[in-house]
């Protein structure tokens, strides 16, 4: 039997380390924000031949709004299978709708084999940009507050603190290493930490029901025996699971970047998988052992009996 409460010090050191080495990024760096929250423009262009930045900045130059635009080469690959740079994606301020078309009129011209179908021009204003920050920030509070309630009711205050705990270490670390990769952090990476929550609830819960059925009757210095026995009795069910999970979405990051090309999706995945990953260690080694120290601590909410009482 692994023990995992034996190590929980190593567990928790490194947590630290890495939300405290994303919290200077953020700090230093910051997150890279996309346009749903800061508002802009962003093309997205397939122009159906490689071409130079220097070909590309002489397509937007005509329009002052594009002056200083990010320009970014996105490589595909053609039927052979080879590396090709025929995609281009373009950052700047919020444009109207003929200024834009102006701007994709200006590469159809250049670009006569350029593909209209995959390629899109999306806008949202500084007004919209921050409502949807704001409403991405309640989302996850109601989420937090709704699992507090829940597992409180179904188990125990300390439980449900040891869970949220655990939930806000994924949050710290998955926005750490999207700062320190300068990801773009957008609307479709908010559904995927809400999605990683739900996952990683899921994980915890099971856990910490196998305690709570293994510790009636057992006195408090058994604590760190059975807590020890409980992540050991589902750790293959909780490995199995999250492999499973990312073998499905490590296929889905493959299929979008070499054949949709849409970087909201592998974006998207992207932060999937590094909460995935995030989640089942905080399950196994940050949450359950958390729950073992707040034992110390007298505190509990109406709800249910508390384990062990």
């Amino acid at each position: 039997m692994i023990d995992f409460i034996g190590n929980r010090r190593k567990a928790y050191l490194l947590s630290i380390i890495l939300i405290f080495a994303g919290a200077i990024s953020m700090i230093t760096v910051g997150l890279n924000l996309g346009i749903d929250f800061t508002g802009g423009t962003v093309f997205q262009l397939n122009l159906g031949d490689e071409f130079s930045l220097e070909e590309a900045q002489a397509a937007i130059d005509p329009y002052e709004e594009l002056e200083g635009a990010a320009i970014q080469v996105v490589q595909g690959r053609d039927l052979a299978g080879d590396p090709t740079d025929e995609g281009l994606i373009i950052r700047g301020p919020y444009m109207d709708d003929d200024r834009r078309d102006a701007v994709m009129e200006e590469f159809q011209n250049r670009f006569p084999r350029m593909d209209m179908a995959d390629s899109r021009v999306e806008s949202v204003g500084p007004v919209i940009g921050g409502e949807l920050a704001r409403q991405a920030v309640l989302s996850l509070a109601v989420a937090i507050v709704a699992m507090i309630a829940y597992i409180t009711y179904r188990f125990e205050f300390k439980f449900a603190l040891a869970t949220i705990f655990a939930l806000l270490h994924n949050v710290l670390v998955v926005l750490g290493i999207f700062s320190f990769l300068q990801l773009e952090v957008n609307v479709p990476f908010v559904a995927a930490i809400l999605t990683v929550f739900g996952y990683s609830v899921n994980d915890t819960i099971v856990i910490m029901d196998r305690i709570r059925e293994n510790i009636q009757h057992r006195k408090k210095k058994d604590y760190v025996e059975v807590v020890n026995q409980s992540i050991n009795q589902n750790l293959v069910r909780s490995i199995n699971t999250s492999l499973t999970t990312l073998f499905v979405l490590i296929a889905l990051l493959v299929g979008f970047h070499y054949f949709i090309g849409s970087l909201d999706l592998i974006i998207f995945v992207i932060a999937l998988i590094l909460g995935v990953f995030v989640g089942t260690y905080s399950s196994i080694f940050i949450a359950s052992p958390l729950w073992l120290n707040l034992q110390d601590y007298k505190f509990n909410l109406p709800g249910r009996k508390a384990v062990g009482n």
